[in-house]
């Protein structure tokens, strides 16, 4: 017989985490209490962060604090969750660390570095990933992010050589604020492959590439750094894989993040570390995964950026509401109508400083002003307290 009370466990407490535990308190729990009013519901978000991270602003952020103040780029988590009552949710600041399918528990340590096991009926996999520096995500607490981008605030300014490994958005996005507001420096973004912006046209490349060079940024292809040594005097000696080094004075590794998975069975993991799930349902697609899902960077399904995030949501939720619908009667499962992810292709703004930039949607190029108007002109940082609230899925 069924238990009576039904734990949505979400790990991860960011765009991903944050979205769908608004969506279960706010659309799906109580359409499932219609089916079934004596169950009971709770939802418990674990992150070991305590404060939410506007990271889609991040190269301005760490550009200068003048740009994208600290106190506008996090917010605490809890401070999105006052419309519900305190017994619908609680909020863990910890990190997962262990977990068990047959028994359905995920154990997870405390900043005190005690650990604590959490039960779930139903468990959402939102962890997201940890960058090689933690000015992109938040590795651990937000105070490690905040500690990162203080550095660079410090040393940007009277830094002569300055050198951007990663010629993703982020790397590009970074090198465009960099450029625009150090005009002195010697700046230089390493795209790693051929080009920038690989996953855009050859024609988009071009143009950003064009773009940085009027700011006075060299852009390098087909060079990748081998190693890192930071000098006692604050300089950073780097070797690339030409076989050459070089030493400059502020070094910024914008080549990506890798899955937090490292507490899921290596056998549920694709090739680059996230977690295998469907790519339209987002539930996980490998045995003894029963009732178990992934949203965001950390699953399979993603192809990296916001917008996989947010289209992900209600998908996710959808097939939450059928599978949880099922346990309580399985002729009910059909109240619930599953709703797909839609990928959005060859889709994406990439500003080159606060006056514009470049970018494509599903692959038609468009110009500079709208890039501006959506992205460049304020990095969206106005929208942190909305989406600390949810405010996206206000709507079922």
């Amino acid at each position: 017989m069924a238990s009576n009370h039904h734990e949505f466990l979400i790990l991860g407490a960011n765009f991903a985490g944050v979205g769908t535990a608004h969506y279960l308190l706010r659309h799906t729990i109580p359409a499932l209490l219609k089916l079934n009013a004596t169950r009971t519901y709770h939802v418990t978000l674990v992150s070991p962060s305590t404060h939410f991270f506007w990271k889609i602003g991040a190269p301005r952020t760490l550009a200068s604090p003048d740009l994208i103040p600290l106190s506008k780029a996090f917010g605490p988590v809890a401070d999105g969750f006052q419309e519900y009552s305190t017994d619908q949710y609680t909020i863990e600041t910890a990190a997962a660390v262990g977990f068990n399918p047959e028994q359905r528990t995920v154990t997870v340590e405390l900043p005190s570095k005690e650990t604590k096991t959490l039960h779930y009926s139903t468990l959402i996999i939102a962890t997201g990933t940890s960058s090689p520096s933690a000015v992109w995500t938040l590795n651990g607490s937000h105070q490690n992010t905040i500690n990162a981008m203080k550095e660079l605030h410090t040393t940007l300014p009277s830094a002569k050589t300055i050198l951007i490994a990663g010629g993703g958005p982020a790397g590009t996005e970074t090198a465009g604020e960099i450029g625009s507001l150090y005009p002195k420096a010697q700046t230089t973004i390493l795209s790693g492959t051929s080009r920038l912006l690989p996953r855009l046209s050859k024609a988009t490349s071009h143009d950003v590439q064009v773009r940085l060079k009027k700011l006075g940024v060299e852009v390098v292809n087909n060079l990748r750094v081998t190693s890192v040594k930071k000098q006692d005097g604050g300089a950073t000696e780097l070797a690339f894989d030409d076989g050459t080094t070089r030493t400059v004075d502020v070094y910024i590794d914008s080549t990506g993040g890798k899955p937090n998975t490292s507490f899921l069975p290596k056998d549920w993991l694709n090739e680059n570390g996230q977690v295998l799930n469907d790519d339209k349902s987002l539930r996980l697609t490998v045995p003894g995964s029963e009732s178990i899902y992934a949203i965001g960077d950390v699953g399979s399904y993603s192809h990296g950026g916001i917008m996989d995030v947010k289209d992900g949501v209600v998908p996710l939720c959808s097939s939450i509401a059928i599978d949880v619908a099922k346990t309580i009667d399985p002729s009910k499962a059909g109240v619930f109508k599953q709703k797909n992810f839609k990928w959005l292709p060859d889709t994406q703004f990439v500003p080159t400083g606060p006056k514009g930039g470049v970018g494509q949607v599903f692959g038609w190029r468009v110009p500079s002003l709208m890039v501006w108007a959506f992205k460049s002109r304020t990095f969206m940082v106005e929208k942190l307290p909305g989406a600390m609230k949810g405010e996206d899925y206000i709507k079922a």
